[in-house]
């Protein structure tokens, strides 16, 4: 399970296909492109399919892309951004909502207008995004592997603006969740990987700008590694 690098978006073999090459064994691939913990945390077909595997491998991704106190998202498509609660805009009454609709074009905007008041929405977002994962992982009945795969460490904590996900997520959330999982896997892509930007990607003139942004081919190849050392080891 994971967002857009579990997917593969732009990528010819995304690395639950490397493992399953690798390991002899099925994998399937639940990624979803922007997917936020709701997608998978609400689905009850999803929880079955978990408990009924060898292991599963679960990527950290943002707590941007989750209904939370302050806002909800689209419960299928998490990155669309539908309405934010009365707690939101009365913390934030300069703003109008209905100009957003997607999840990080309005976080950019209430960072930009109030890093301060910015504190207070991280904050929810952080909580919920543990209470979703504490939920999500209750309903799995087997191995769990967290894996974190991103061009930085969880103690790398960035503003929205950077871009960087999984967003607001950090290494004490991780370590939060440590006692419900088997094992934690952290790949961060290397320089080289990260140097090569979008070579070896598949993706269309329109497309570049957003392909510049994901971790390409070198990269899924460090994590099907690292992730092939820990499910070597718990697949019996």
């Amino acid at each position: 399970m994971g967002g857009t690098e579990t997917y593969g978006k732009f990528i010819a073999n995304p690395f639950p296909e490397l493992i399953e090459q690798r390991i002899g064994k099925t994998c399937i691939n639940l990624g979803c492109v922007n997917a936020g913990v709701d997608v998978f945390a609400t689905d009850p077909q999803v929880a079955r399919m978990a408990s009924g595997a060898d292991v599963t491998v679960l990527q950290l991704m943002g707590a941007h892309n989750m209904s939370n106190r302050f806002y909800t998202v689209h419960p299928r498509r998490n990155d669309r951004f539908l309405k934010p609660s009365t707690l939101l805009q009365a913390i934030y009454r300069d703003v109008d909502f209905a100009e957003f609709n997607f999840n990080k074009h309005m976080l950019h905007r209430l960072f930009t207008l109030s890093p301060g008041r910015f504190d207070t929405v991280v904050s929810e977002l952080q909580q919920a995004w543990l209470a979703r994962m504490r939920l999500l992982l209750s309903k799995i009945d087997g191995k769990v592997v967290l894996l974190w795969f991103a061009d930085h460490t969880p103690d790398d904590v960035s503003p929205p603006e950077d871009e960087k996900d999984p967003w607001f997520v950090t290494r004490r959330m991780i370590e939060e969740l440590r006692p419900l999982v088997t094992d934690l896997v952290e790949v961060t892509a290397s320089p080289s990987s990260c140097a090569l930007g979008t070579e070896g990607m598949v993706f269309s003139p329109m497309e570049a700008p957003v392909a510049q942004q994901l971790l390409g081919p070198a990269a899924h190849q460090e994590v099907a590694v690292e992730l092939l050392e820990s499910l070597k080891r718990l697949i019996k």
